[in-house]
């Protein structure tokens, strides 16, 4: 977009000029760019110091780019590396989520199948199995209602309950005799 030939061998030239179109471009429109990074923990420090001489300029009084971190704990240790204390230092906003109670998916799911338009797919009974099974973890609770849902699909089922549930999750016993060992 802003046409700068960045060279391995010339970084600080690179960045000198890009940094200046960028800062042009800001001034030239009321756009203003959000970089997400999803799993920032798996970042090396080294990208992450980048980001911080990226992100600002004038001694950080002027923000050039919002960027949004996302990860899991090793995220928050990873920010108190000596190396990063600097970006650390200038994260203003922190919203560390705990796993989610068993209410909180249920309210998801709930509104999850309402939003799709069939509230009742699920009896409540499998709706409160997935809850307890999803590990506090909206995201595995939407792995196994799909999971479920696919199975449903194949099986041109119209309800899902814990029958279902067992039949697609429950371990199969003729693949776990087959890899126990001969006595």
């Amino acid at each position: 977009m802003f046409g700068v030939g960045l060279k391995p061998n010339n970084r600080w030239g690179g960045f000198k000029v890009l940094r200046e179109r960028w800062q042009a471009h800001l001034e030239n429109t009321l756009l203003r760019p959000i970089l997400l990074i999803d799993e920032a923990q798996e970042m090396s420090p080294a990208v992450l110091c980048e980001l911080r001489l990226l992100a600002s300029t004038r001694f950080d009084s002027r923000p050039l780019l919002s960027v949004v971190l996302a990860g899991d704990a090793r995220l928050t240790d990873k920010l108190r590396r000596e190396e990063l204390l600097p970006l650390g230092s200038r994260i203003r906003i922190r919203l560390v989520m705990e796993y989610a109670a068993r209410e909180e998916l249920l309210g998801c799911l709930e509104h999850l199948l309402a939003t799709a338009g069939n509230p009742k797919l699920m009896t409540p009974e499998l709706m409160h199995t997935l809850c307890d099974h999803a590990l506090g973890n909206y995201r595995v609770m939407s792995t196994l209602a799909a999971e479920l849902l696919s199975a449903a699909a194949q099986r041109e089922a119209t309800h899902l309950d814990e029958k279902l549930y067992l039949e697609v999750f429950s371990p199969n016993p003729s693949t776990a005799r087959r890899t126990q060992r001969p006595r």
